[in-house]
Parts: C-alpha cells; sequence; structure tokens
C-alpha cells in the first residue's frame, strides 16, 4: 500500500519550529511522523504533499519521495495520512479502506481511490478532503492531532513510553559500565554498543525507559531521567537531563533540561535551564542561557504566534526557537516565547522580548531590524561544515524567502516593542 503524509491548512499554526519543514517532520517522542509511518508500513514508495516554498527543500532531502504530484495519485490506491496526526501504536494496523479515521472533525486518515484523486486537484485540500470523507464510514482515530507547538511538549513523555514499547524487542541491549549507575528496571534501559558512557553516569528508568542512539557519548556526572532518549552522536556533558526529554541527533548537551524537544544539530553546551521547550536544528543556546517555563502566579500561559498572543491553557510552556538563531550568553527568556528563525539575541540584562520575529536582533534586550541577511547566511555555512553538513542553494533560496515573508511580522514587532511605555521605577517603602 502507497503512503502520502500531507499538511492540512492548519500547517502554519505550529509556529516557528515549522517554517523550514513540513508538520510531519517535527519530532514527538523518539520520531517524526513521517519515520513512524514508514516505519509500520515498509512502504517502499511513499509521497509527501507539503506547503509550495517547501517543496524544493523536501525533495532534496528525500530524494525517494514524490513531492506533491497529485497525478501519483491516480495509478493506485493511497492512504493518506494527516501530518498533524499523532497515532498510538494500535492505530496504524487499524486503518481500513472502507473507513476514514476522524479526531474532532478532522481527518487523520482515508485510502485514496486513484478515481477520486482528481477532486484534491481541483478544489482546496481541506475541503476536498471532506467531501472524500463524506463517501466513508466514519471510525475515531487513536491518537491525537496537534493543533500548536506546546503539544509537541505535552505529548512528548508519553510518545517515547510508547515508541519505546513499540520497539522494545528489537532495540540494542549493551551493558553499562560497572560504575555507570542504573535505577529502576534494567530492561527499560537501550544502549547502542556504540555509544559510550563514562564512569559516574546515572541512568534512572523508574519513572519511563532511557534510549541511547548510535555514538552518543555520555560524559561523567550526567543524570538521565526516563522517559528520555539520546540521539546518534549526541554529546552530553555534565548534564541533568529530566524526565520527557527528547535530544535528536548530533546534538552538544550540558546543564539542566526538563521536558523538552532539541531536534537535531542543536548547540546547548553550557550550563542554563531549558524547560518545556522546542529547539530547532543548528541553533547556538550561549551560556546561561535560560528560560522560564512557569509563571509566578501558576496561570495559563500565553505564546505569541506570529504576534498573536494565543493561550496555551497550559501552566508549563517554554519557548519555541526556530532554525539558526543564536543567543549570547546570559539570554534569559519570558514564560512562552516564540523566537523565529536566524534571529540574533544579544540579552540586556533582563527578560527578553516573548516575541522575536525570524531576522530580528535583540540589542541589548530591544528589538532591531538591522540584519545583514548576507553574513547570516555565512555564519550558517560555517556551522554546519562544522558538523559535515552543507547550506544548499535551496536552503538559503528558502530562507531568502522567509526573509521577505516575516518582513511585515518584524516591523510590527519593533513598533509595538517601540510604543511601550516606559517601565515604571522601583517603588519602596516610605520612610
Amino acid at each position: 500500500m502507497r503512503v502520502a503524509l500531507y499538511e492540512d491548512g492548519s500547517a502554519g499554526d505550529l509556529g516557528p519550529i515549522a517554517l523550514m519543514r513540513p508538520v510531519f517532520e517535527l519530532v514527538c517522542g523518539r520520531f517524526t511522523l513521517r519515520e513512524r509511518l514508514l516505519r509500520h508500513f515498509g512502504a517502499r514508495e511513499w509521497s509527501a504533499f507539503v506547503r509550495d516554498y517547501l517543496a524544493e527543500t523536501y525533495r532534496e532531502e528525500f530524494p525517494e519521495a514524490s513531492v506533491n504530484d497529485f497525478v501519483r495519485l491516480t495509478r493506485a490506491p493511497t492512504v493518506l495520512v494527516n501530518g498533524r496526526w499523532l497515532p498510538t501504536p494500535e492505530a496504524l494496523p487499524a486503518i481500513r479502506e472502507d473507513e476514514v479515521g476522524v479526531i474532532d472533525d478532522t481527518v487523520a486518515y482515508l485510502t485514496l481511490d486513484p478515481l477520486e484523486a482528481v477532486l484534491l486537484t481541483e478544489t482546496s485540500w481541506d475541503d476536498a478532503l471532506a467531501q472524500i470523507a463524506r463517501t466513508r464510514r466514519f471510525v475515531p482515530a487513536a491518537g491525537q492531532l496537534i493543533h500548536r507547538p506546546w503539544d509537541l511538549i505535552e505529548h512528548n513523555p508519553a510518545q517515547l513510553a510508547s515508541d519505546f514499547r513499540w520497539l522494545k524487542d528489537s532495540l540494542p541491549r549493551s551493558e553499562p559500565g560497572p560504575q555507570v549507575a542504573t535505577l529502576g528496571p534494567v530492561e527499560n534501559v537501550s544502549i547502542d554498543p556504540s555509544a559510550e558512557i563514562d564512569p559516574f553516569v546515572v541512568l534512572d528508568a523508574r519513572h519511563g525507559p532511557v534510549t541511547i542512539d548510535a555514538g552518543a557519548r555520555i560524559q561523567a556526572f550526567t543524570r538521565l531521567e526516563g522517559p528520555c532518549h539520546v540521539g546518534r552522536q549526541s554529546h552530553l556533558f555534565r548534564a541533568n537531563i529530566r524526565e520527557g526529554t527528547t535530544i535528536g541527533p548530533v546534538c552538544r548537551v550540558g546543564g539542566e533540561i526538563e521536558e523538552s524537544i532539541l531536534h537535531g544539530y542543536v548547540n546547548k553546551y553550557h550550563d542554563g535551564f531549558l524547560g518545556h521547550s522546542y529547539v530547532c536544528p543548528w541553533v547556538n543556546l550561549g551560556a546561561l542561557t535560560t528560560n522560564s517555563d512557569l509563571k509566578n502566579d501558576y496561570s495559563s500561559v500565553s505564546v505569541p504566534l506570529a504576534g498573536e498572543a494565543i493561550d496555551s491553557g497550559s501552566t508549563k510552556v517554554g519557548c519555541f526557537i526556530g532554525d539558526h538563531t543564536k543567543t549570547a550568553i546570559g539570554s534569559l527568556f519570558n514564560t512562552g516565547s516564540s523566537v523565529g528563525i536566524m534571529c540574533l539575541v544579544l540579552p540586556g540584562g533582563e527578560l527578553l522580548p516573548k516575541h522575536v520575529p525570524s531576522f530580528a536582533r535583540v540589542w541589548h534586550g530591544e528589538l532591531v531590524d538591522a540584519w545583514d541577511l548576507g553574513r547570516s547566511l555565512e555564519t550558517a555555512r560555517a556551522a554546519m561544515s562544522r558538523r559535515g553538513m552543507e547550506l544548499t542553494p535551496a536552503q538559503e533560496r528558502l530562507i531568502r524567502y522567509h526573509f521577505e515573508a516575516a518582513s511585515e511580522e518584524r516591523a510590527v514587532a519593533i513598533h509595538r516593542t517601540r510604543e511601550k511605555a516606559p517601565r515604571p521605577a522601583f517603588a519602596g517603602s516610605e520612610r
């Protein structure tokens, strides 16, 4: 059976973390949705339907995939899967051709007949799917739909545990060294034989599984609390990794991290706290960069996505940082911050603006628009080359597209910042 992942009209609601990738390439648990689906179906042929501006870079990254090719859908039955769906392990085997899986009236999956494919080219994707869905038997789709960036963080601990149960029999079982402390069930710990773990490391699997992928290196005095996952070739330096954390491939990590997702190729080498956050590739968090993930009054946290404050409905929300953003030493992010792609953050000794649009600079605590894109691209090339990667012309074109697309958002955010009244002086007690 052919498989096709698609982005629906709500893909843009996932904010800065989905600007450089389709929503089904976002990480939750150990995998992206694409990785999870292809593992299950074993599909040799698969398709992707993404926002137009992402098509070129996605074809480049996955040449084996058919991207935005509607004609291909006319050749054989295809399982269409919503890129925002987080299925349970039981949900995928339950897919039937005569059914449509729905969550809150949104299509999570359906099997498309070749004769129906023409409908997807004649109307908007969401409307066409709704029309096709009405010809199927509706069944509840097991799992959740991701609506906003913080949903990935909320579901990450359970998804880590679910992925572990799904793969448990096939995961490697290398023994840690004699001076590595393992707490909880040893069967909840998976260590790839090529991983290196120093003495005086603690693997705490009492609350969930701990998995360490190929080529990872864990330095002495690091503590890992499950459920958590350390991706391939990531290095941890005296880190305190709290439960519910995913560290993707080729990251450099130190300090304290709680219930966060480091997508991959993230540099957080130094001390500093990161909590309930999602950090995209090629972000560098300078020494002592720290975020708040809980308000002092324990109220619900609002997050400014594209400048619009969205109530998360949660009391524990950190920050969401787009690709290639850099922070300087001592940067302090407020609860529920949204930072776009290729931002440069220089702190001013106080909490940073909660909304930092793509390609903006925070200069001594204030938003400014003075930006040398050429120089930033050179920085990106240098950072990627240090990990054996290349900034391709297609990726550069995508970055330049976002630079123009975000110009109005930057202007509005900077204007709002300048309109704010000066902060009142500290009022001491009268004498």
